[in-house]
């Protein structure tokens, strides 16, 4: 089919589910995974670099298989990238690098409308990280979609800068983001400035798409990287909210008049020490399937029960090492077709 998605509730049809094979950290610890997941140390040189252990990499293998199958038997299309060996160097001009994993297609690229966009990702090991998706992509562009690629990012080191970290340390250099810096609302896009988006970036996003579109600009909530563990709109009308970072005073003006879901706190999970792991919030990056269903890791019992409560029909999911990692059921995954349209709500 034809890519459609204009929010993040539509009823799903197609859905692409990440691959954990070859994951790893870089290897090579330049200055820009030094600003964006490891702002907050001091020094990086002897911190985990290589695959992630074995048991991780087979028992989320695992659980990414059996999601595919849960979605599968919903009817739902679901595709895989390419397998890719991300512990393979590579180079520009001005600075090597290996990669990083394609557990999270959610980073590297959105769907809007009927429209693919390749986002400039922040971190130099994830720079090609859209090439194991290109073949669905390429299928999705012969069936009429359309298909743009950002500028390829410089990445070079101007683009950082840690010495005031409570900022984001991503300077205006060039325009730069990670596709999980937005949510959809139909006609309202909404855009996180963090560690892994600048303004620029989303300058750019908004000359793109348009005056169809309104890029609305959030800055003043989370300043570390995406913006799905903080504020996650669930049907017109409803909306999950991240009870830390989110308040009556910075909560976008949009969603003033919407039913507020602040989220029960969440379960602390286990995960690797140093591995730049997602915080405990990564526990409220749920995925909806249609506007009354949603998916949620299993062990969040409080969350599940909470919207249980709202009406939502819950599919609870396992991923293991969702912290280790750093993704949940949304971040694992990126929806290309929703039966939904333009609306502005």
């Amino acid at each position: 089919m034809k890519v459609n998605s204009y929010t993040e509730w539509g009823n799903l049809k197609e859905i692409i589910i990440g691959d954990v094979s070859y994951a790893q950290i870089p290897t090579i610890k330049n200055h820009d995974i030094h600003c964006v997941d490891y702002a907050n140390y001091e020094d990086v040189s002897n911190l985990p670099s290589s695959f992630y252990p074995k048991n991780i990499i087979e028992e989320t293998q695992e659980d990414l298989n059996m999601f595919s199958k849960t979605l599968t038997d919903l009817g739902i299309v679901v595709h895989r990238p390419k397998v890719n060996n991300y512990s393979k160097k590579f180079s520009t001009p001005n600075w090597v690098s290996d990669g990083y994993y394609g557990y999270c297609p959610r980073d590297s690229a959105i769907v809007i409308g009927d429209t693919i966009i390749e986002t400039p990702m922040v971190l130099r090991a994830r720079y090609f990280e859209t090439f194991p998706l290109r073949e669905i992509f390429k299928n999705y562009f012969l069936e009429g979609s359309r298909w743009l690629a950002s500028p390829k990012p410089e990445l070079l080191d101007d683009l950082y800068d840690r010495s005031n970290l409570d900022k984001p340390t991503l300077t205006d250099f060039e325009p730069a983001f990670d596709a999980a810096n937005i949510i959809k609302c139909g006609a309202d896009i909404f855009y996180l400035v963090s560690n892994s988006g600048n303004y620029l970036g989303a300058k750019w996003l908004q000359s793109v798409l348009g005056e169809k579109f309104t890029v609305n600009i959030i800055d003043n909530i989370y300043a570390y990287v995406h913006l799905d563990t903080s504020i996650m709109p669930l049907c017109p009308g409803k909306v999950l909210l991240n009870p830390d970072r989110v308040n009556p005073n910075n909560l976008p003006k949009y969603f003033k008049n919407w039913h507020k879901i602040y989220a029960e706190a969440p379960k602390e999970t286990e995960f690797l020490d140093h591995y730049a792991p997602a915080s405990p919030w990564i526990g409220m990056n749920i995925l909806s399937i249609d506007p009354s269903t949603v998916v949620v890791e299993k062990r969040q019992v409080k969350l599940i029960k909470q919207l249980e409560k709202e009406q939502f029909t819950v599919i609870p999911v396992s991923l293991r090492h969702c912290r280790t990692l750093s993704g949940g059921p949304h971040c694992v995954t990126l929806d290309t077709v929703r039966n939904d349209s333009y609306e502005r709500f």
